[in-house]
């Protein structure tokens, strides 16, 4: 008996610049969750530049909001996998955690940081709904927040890596109002 051999490949994400390896690319980058369009194979990606941005005065001042914003959501996911009672709420707010830790991720290398301090955070509700509703407000200020941020950056990078986010967080939004129908 032949074994059918896999192809396996290597896709990058060019929002968040991780790699994923697999027959074929995933329809969100597993890491920071953009959208496939942003996958391309790893023989065809070069992020020379991707992370040596010129900032102007408002694209620093909005990348620094960003990060602000990530981290403040990425603490706050974590809080609220650790005291959510469901497991789906558990995982849920779990992988939400990590995706905008890698959102802070990528505003940290845009903004040439070495280091990005995670503050203990013990202010979520202890019960799933109001978790999802303190989520979903979440969720809507970062989406109205990129699509500001887009819109003002004349930076090419900078105006990617906002629409990008405002999908993802469009994605996460969705999420909660699923489930406090």
């Amino acid at each position: 008996m032949v074994e059918k051999i896999t192809i396996v490949n290597v896709f990058v994400c060019k929002i968040c610049g991780e790699a994923y390896i697999g027959d074929k690319a995933p329809s969100r980058c597993p890491f920071c969750g953009a959208y496939k369009k942003y996958l391309v194979k790893g023989k065809d990606y070069n992020d020379t530049g991707d992370w040596d941005v010129e900032l102007n005065g408002k694209d620093r001042a909005n990348a620094e909001r960003a990060l602000e914003v990530e981290v403040s959501n990425t603490i706050f996911y974590k809080c609220a996998s650790k005291k959510t009672p469901k497991l789906e709420g558990q995982k849920l707010f779990k992988i939400l955690a990590k995706v905008e830790n890698e959102h802070a991720s990528v505003w940290k290398k845009i903004l040439k940081l070495d280091k990005v301090e995670l503050p203990e955070y013990d202010a979520c509700a202890s019960e799933y709904k109001p978790n999802l509703e303190e989520s979903h407000s979440r969720e809507e200020r970062a989406i109205k927040f990129y699509n500001q941020a887009a819109s003002e950056s004349s930076n090419p990078r900078l105006k990617e890596i906002f629409e990008a986010f405002v999908e993802v967080e469009t994605d996460h939004l969705n999420l909660s109002e699923q489930r406090l129908k």
